[in-house]
């Protein structure tokens, strides 16, 4: 195997690892509870988890899926967050040249994870996970793109465009608008990806959730009141703009007469 591929594989695997970290931030933090202790336990019967079942991608495939204590299923959810944790991790060692990005950039898109389950649960943005990001976005603009003085502007744009917007939208229409979550999440966006990239990532949101409405109507499961979770849509695309915003700005130019 050579360097690169040994760096990507052992970037998956932390992925994995911090995936499983990922699945109980998710299932606690909106609760109030300490993602440290307890020890993880399984849900159902509420016996301590084997070490080993601590990444449930294993314990699907060891265990197919099931608690070792109780033998009922391990939810879907569980290897998927841990999977997707491991593509973003080997995604963002083959898009990233610069060492120096690579803490901060993960710790943005595992954040941007947790924050797409957390909302679509609960319909909450947990400040503890946005405000520190915004931190991290501007530290880590200290020596890397887009830059101390943009990282500052896409903060303040995407927080306040959010706002705004939020704003006219529940006076126009007496519907609660953005909530602070969703206001404090773009502001981090911002802070990472400058303010082309966090203009970016709420267009592509908006046009994903607009998609997304007109099919829950369209099915009888909605209305034009229904609220819908938001960041859930903003995060992927954060996502998809931390990785490939070059390339996605390439193809929108390339429309453009």
């Amino acid at each position: 195997m050579n360097p690169e591929h040994f760096i990507q594989a052992s970037a998956f695997a932390l992925g994995l690892v911090l995936g499983s970290f990922l699945n109980v931030v998710i299932a606690r933090l909106p609760r109030g509870e300490s993602i440290v202790t307890p020890p993880s336990r399984c849900p159902r019967c509420k016996k301590r988890i084997h070490p080993w079942d601590n990444v449930p991608v294993l314990s699907f495939v060891i265990l197919r899926g099931r608690c070792r204590h109780c033998r009922r299923k391990i939810s879907w959810r569980y290897p998927v967050v841990e999977l997707l944790s491991g593509l973003l991790l080997w995604l963002l060692v083959r898009r990233v040249g610069d060492p120096l990005l690579l803490v901060p950039q993960a710790a943005f898109l595992l954040a941007l994870l947790a924050i797409a389950w957390i909302d679509l649960d609960t319909r909450t943005i947990p400040d503890v996970v946005t405000i520190p990001g915004v931190g991290l976005g501007l530290a880590a603009s200290l020596f890397a793109p887009p830059g101390l003085a943009a990282a500052l502007l896409g903060a303040l744009c995407g927080g306040v465009s959010l706002w705004l917007v939020g704003t006219l939208y529940e006076r126009a229409t007496s519907v609660p608008g953005m909530g602070g979550g969703d206001v404090k999440l773009a502001a981090m966006m911002g802070a990472f990806l400058g303010v082309g990239g966090v203009f970016g990532a709420i267009f592509l949101a908006s046009l994903a959730g607009s998609v997304f409405g007109i099919l829950l109507i369209a099915l009888g499961k909605g209305s034009r009141r229904t609220a819908i979770p938001f960041g859930t849509f903003l995060a992927p695309a954060a996502i998809a703009l931390c990785l490939y915003g070059d390339s996605l700005f390439r193809l929108y130019r390339s429309f453009l007469p």
